[in-house]
């Protein structure tokens, strides 16, 4: 009987990932369709890195930053919390990578509100911060959506950043593409196969409900 635990793990990593990454990402996505400086080209090819990075890259990046000699690892380890090779260290490799697919999205829904809206919230007196709620942030509604939904499908296969990272600690760090990879190296095609399996109908929902609110959108 196939061991299914691999699998909630990696629900469970995505989603704590998603607590920072839809607020965050949904911001810089705002921040990211106004501004034309060009320190926000900047900004954007940095967010971006993490998609065009190989994922050990991303994942070496990350014990540099957070390893427990790292730059910030070093200072938490004081008081201390260790991320590395924890439930908590998967979850920021799967926020790092998911976090990029979030903003862009996000700023294509915003790109797409229409500032005629906005700018007669302000006429009316309403404050930028009470636009972007009660405008900007009800309009692109769907499309911030589907870049949640996205970013979670992402979160959740997530591979070589964690492998890296977080390791493959059974009951921990061991999301199912670990256990796939795992799988596959000790010659157990059966588990492999119900693991993919698994992922494959996730990522088919993940895309119909993302393909739902573009639509909406």
């Amino acid at each position: 009987m196939t061991d299914w635990s691999p699998l909630w793990l990696s629900l469970r990593v995505a989603a704590t990932a998603l607590v920072v990454v839809a607020p965050l990402g949904t911001l810089l996505g705002y921040a990211q369709s106004r501004a034309q400086s060009r320190l926000a080209l900047l900004l954007d090819a940095l967010l971006l890195l993490p998609l065009v990075l190989p994922p050990s890259v991303t994942g070496y990046y990350l014990l540099v930053l957070f390893g427990r000699h790292g730059v910030f690892g070093s200072a938490l380890q004081k008081f201390g919390v260790t991320i590395v090779f924890t439930f908590w260290g998967a979850a920021l490799a799967s926020a790092v990578v998911a976090l990029p697919l979030m903003v862009k999205t996000a700023q294509a829904a915003f790109t797409g509100v229409d500032p005629d809206l906005e700018e007669v919230a302000y006429t009316l007196g309403l404050s930028r911060m009470r636009t972007f709620f009660a405008v900007t942030l009800p309009q692109a509604r769907a499309g911030l959506l589907a870049a949640t939904t996205l970013a979670f499908a992402r979160a959740v296969g997530e591979f070589g950043a964690t492998l890296l990272f977080a390791g493959n600690i059974p009951g921990k760090t061991n999301t199912a593409p670990l256990e796939i990879y795992a799988s596959l190296q000790v010659g157990d095609d059966g588990r492999a196969a119900a693991l993919t399996l698994g992922l494959t109908l996730i990522s088919v929902v993940v895309v119909l409900v993302a393909g739902r609110f573009a639509r909406v959108a």
